[in-house]
């Protein structure tokens, strides 16, 4: 019928769903709204799961039970008849698993904090770092998603060294978490006098935003320094310390948030950065055990690392982990990129679909 793994992963997944059964009616779970929710959330995603391994189950179960009346001469062409039967109903509902496999993901409905850095290229590779973050907030504008503007280092040329900021909506990370990576450009900088093409790089990060109630952050294992933000060559100098900047000590993760005025806002806004990365840090440690449902990493900005190029001369926009070209790259830069996400998605459907079946 099925591969142990798969056998085993449906019975996890039938053990927690009766765990949650029972918290959900624990009178504390109810009083804590924020772990309530949490907890209605992981229900829900294991519910249409766990509903047809029920299905299964019982239709195997019958499926026993035709397979012993074979033998009996008076009942013989009826239980054959009922077999077949039920072995093209286990097969469908195998399909409908595995499917649901593919498509249900815990993290794909959750809100993204985005980050993008320029790599090499000096200053050309920061105006790049800007281009893909107008990029991604038109993109957000089109999908009627809200971003918010967390951090940022500015250069003089208006491009940017680093770039913080949230995506909130449906479906968010499900279809923008094959952006994080090394995106190459190619053309003639702002810069260049002499109108050669230059190659420069720049990293984007998407991790998926997590609740508090979903990670655990000690109090004594974080450090909060409060210092005054300003922009680049001295403008928009803040004259109190409102900027946040937050150190987890145990892993060394460093964020800094300082785009609101208030300290208050820009901690709450330094805290989400910091429950994302540590969230993004445990899956990495974690990810020899999960099926290859993982962010493909960003790399060091090389620009031998590229997952896609930006072609200006040739109007080009390539992704290169499938071989994907698109020959409308202004278009794309106005934040038109539901087909190069849609075929990111499609490659990835098939690959996992092909695993399963592989391993079945």
């Amino acid at each position: 019928m099925m591969n142990n793994n798969l056998l085993k992963r449906l019975e996890d997944m039938q053990k927690r769903y009766n765990e949650l059964e029972n918290l959900l009616a624990d009178p504390q779970a109810v009083a804590d709204s924020g772990r309530y929710m949490s907890l209605m959330k992981e229900h829900g995603c294991l519910s249409k799961i766990v509903h047809k391994y029920a299905q299964l189950t019982k239709t195997y179960t019958r499926k026993q039970e035709a397979e012993n009346l074979l033998s009996d001469g008076e009942f013989a062409d009826m239980a054959r008849m009922e077999l077949d039967e039920l072995e093209d109903q286990e097969k469908a509902i195998m399909d409908e698993i595995k499917e649901l496999f593919i498509t249900e993901d815990k993290t794909a409905n959750k809100n993204v904090i985005a980050e993008i850095r320029a790599g090499t290229g000096g200053e050309e590779a920061a105006i790049f770092a800007a281009d893909l973050f107008r990029m991604y907030i038109k993109y957000a504008e089109r999908q009627n998603w809200k971003t918010e503007l967390f951090d940022y280092n500015e250069t003089d040329l208006g491009g940017f060294k680093e770039v913080t900021f949230s995506i909130e909506g449906r479906n968010v990370y499900q279809k923008l978490r094959f952006e994080s990576g090394t995106h190459r450009v190619q053309r003639v900088p702002q810069t260049e006098a002499s109108g050669r093409v230059h190659t420069s790089t720049a990293t984007v990060a998407i991790l998926p935003e997590v609740e508090e109630v979903e990670i655990d952050i000690n109090p004594a294992d974080i450090l909060i320094e409060t210092f005054r933000a300003s922009g680049p060559g001295g403008q928009k100098v803040n004259k109190t310390s409102s900027a946040v900047r937050i150190t987890h000590i145990s892993t060394g993760i460093v964020v800094k948030c300082l785009d609101e005025k208030s300290q208050h806002k820009n901690k709450a806004k330094a805290m989400r950065i910091l429950r994302s990365r540590l969230y993004e840090s445990i899956e990495e440690k974690n990810q020899l055990e999960r099926d290859q449902v993982r962010r493909i990493q960003i790399g060091t900005g090389d620009r031998s690392e590229k997952i896609r190029t930006y072609n200006y001369s040739q109007n080009r926009v390539t992704d290169h982990r499938i071989n994907f070209s698109v020959y409308n790259l202004e278009h794309v830069m106005l934040g038109y990129l539901d087909e190069i996400i849609a075929a990111l998605a499609n490659h990835y459907r098939e690959d996992q679909l092909r695993q399963l079946i592989t391993s079945t």
